[in-house]
């Protein structure tokens, strides 16, 4: 979701899609979260079916950000919040990370790479897709307190700082979709997910 925070956001919203099961942190009481709950449940049990139902489950913005928010999701370590708002085809994720936190004692000569500490809003729009049962999230641009950071130095952080903790993140992440999950469509304020 981050310059790095954000780019894991994104991962994380990608292993919300992916990986329904994996990412659920407990079970709310909040009503929109609640649904959240119900949902990924329904995904679960649709999958153990030898024909699962193909009828799409949707998760609308307001359930997945209330899910987020109320501490559903593990977000990694100096991520402090994150929402995400859904257009055809494109995740926008704005979250508030700690950089310091985040990186955890590495560091880095690079003077390019300075800028990724301390406490920022980050913003990352990614396309994000899935379709016969792969996955697929493409990082188009980070925004670091309003500031667009150039591709290479996104390429340098993830390699210097994401990539020896989260080995299967990158600024572009292609997935296998688990639970019988052969689409997740991305649509305007809401995310659809078809298993076969």
């Amino acid at each position: 979701m981050r310059l790095a925070g954000a780019l894991l956001v994104v991962a994380t919203f990608a292993l919300f899609i992916a990986r329904p099961d994996g990412v659920i942190a407990g079970s709310s009481q909040n009503g929109a979260a609640a649904s959240v709950q119900a949902k990924l449940q329904h995904i679960e049990r649709n999958a153990d079916r030898e024909h699962p139902d193909p009828t799409p489950t949707e998760f609308s913005d307001q359930e997945i950000n209330t899910y987020f928010s109320a501490g559903e999701v593990k977000l990694p370590a100096g991520v402090q919040s994150v929402t995400f708002q859904e257009q055809p085809g494109v995740v926008t994720a704005s979250c508030r990370v700690n950089f310091d936190e985040l990186k955890a004692g590495q560091r880095s000569a690079n003077p390019l790479l300075s800028l990724f500490s301390g406490i920022h809003d980050v913003v990352v729009v990614a396309n994000a897709k899935g379709t016969g049962g792969q996955g697929v999230v493409e990082v188009q641009s980070v925004m670091l307190d309003e500031v667009e950071i150039p591709r290479f130095v996104l390429d340098l952080f993830v390699e210097k700082f994401l990539q020896p903790k989260y080995p299967d993140i990158g600024i572009d992440s292609h997935f296998p979709l688990p639970q019988k999950i052969d689409a997740a469509v991305v649509g305007a304020q809401k995310l659809s997910v078809i298993q076969k």
